[in-house]
């Protein structure tokens, strides 16, 4: 990227993901900067350039630029917001007060608003009103973009022009970005991949083989892609790197937060014990909520998140519920 094509771009969320995403734009020859909620931590992240919570054993590029303050992480041309789904309105609401104009806002984020059944950009555009918004989300790690692991991932916008700036500003020899005209089946995709891999876990964790994994995964897209079209999604999305490919990551990776969840549910652990030893944010907890909600209001039949739902909140045993799957009514593969 030559000095001319240079952009000041700011990355909400100091989590994992959020500074990998940082580390990728940094090596793409843009100008970055990395907001922290946390003062304190912040102070941390820019000291010692190392993100111990989040992202252990990785160095933050001197490049990147460090940040509490959110009128200075607002001087940008571009916007990633990486907050989790819990957060997102009251950052959103903070930044409305110094997002400049014209300024867009690509999210990262995976996980739906429990009160309300937002998505990430409904919320954004909710809060901070007429934004042009893109959708970042693919198989994508945090522990491995970090140290430049070969990934692939896709942004999505209706805005053909936002979309391709997106796709020029993260794409490097190692990190590869395609483009998408769906947001809304891309969001969703990664919205439901979270809960579907904390299935994935619970397979592990009941100490199932790879046949069970596999029947997961198939069935998985299916009900993803059920609830996705319902909602406005193009089926061809969920059969992209937002639909199966991070669903296969997310399932299966040991990096996954929400199938160490699943693994640990499937040992025995109770929820609470669970996230009381958690430091980072598993998103598909509290999306199960609204994808069962949302699955209600559209009428979609979604019978392996139904069942997270009910080990999770209804206090269902994981083998229970495996049981129950297998023993439905017998019906043709190819009904959607």
């Amino acid at each position: 990227m030559s000095n001319a094509d240079r952009k000041k771009v700011t990355v909400l969320g100091d989590g994992g993901w959020g500074t990998a995403l940082a580390m990728v734009l940094d090596e793409a020859g843009n100008e970055v900067t990395l907001w922290s909620a946390f003062p304190d931590y912040a102070d941390h992240l820019d000291r010692e350039r190392l993100n111990p919570k989040f992202l252990p054993g990785i160095t933050i590029p001197e490049g990147i630029r460090i940040t509490h303050d959110l009128a200075e992480a607002a001087e940008a041309a571009i916007i990633f917001s990486v907050v989790p789904s819990q957060y997102l309105r009251d950052v959103m609401t903070r930044l409305k007060e110094v997002h400049r104009p014209g300024c867009p806002v690509a999210s990262a984020t995976k996980g739906i608003e429990t009160d309300t059944l937002d998505r990430a950009t409904q919320i954004i555009g909710g809060v901070l009103g007429s934004v042009e918004t893109a959708v970042v989300s693919g198989p994508s790690h945090a522990e491995e973009v970090a140290r430049r692991m070969p990934t692939t991932v896709v942004v999505a916008s209706v805005n053909k022009d936002l979309g391709l700036l997106v796709q020029s500003l993260l794409n490097t020899e190692r990190f590869r970005v395609y483009t998408n005209s769906d947001p809304t089946g891309a969001e969703l995709g990664g919205c439901i991949k979270n809960v579907l891999s904390i299935a994935g876990g619970m397979v592990d964790g009941l100490g199932f083989g790879d046949n069970t994994k596999a029947a997961l995964l198939s069935r998985g897209i299916v009900e993803m892609g059920r609830l996705g079209e319902a909602m406005g999604g193009q089926r061809s999305t969920f059969f992209g790197l937002a639909g199966i490919g991070d669903l296969i990551v997310s399932c299966t990776s040991r990096h996954g937060r929400n199938r160490a969840v699943g693994e640990k549910l499937g040992q025995g652990y109770t929820l609470q014990q669970i996230l009381d030893e958690m430091e980072m944010v598993a998103e598909g907890v509290k999306t199960t909520i609204a994808v069962t909600s949302l699955m209600e209001r559209h009428g979609v039949e979604m019978p392996i998140c139904r069942e997270i739902q009910n080990v999770l909140y209804e206090g269902k045993k994981p083998v229970e519920a495996v049981n129950d799957l297998m023993t439905r009514t017998l019906k043709d593969e190819v009904e959607w």
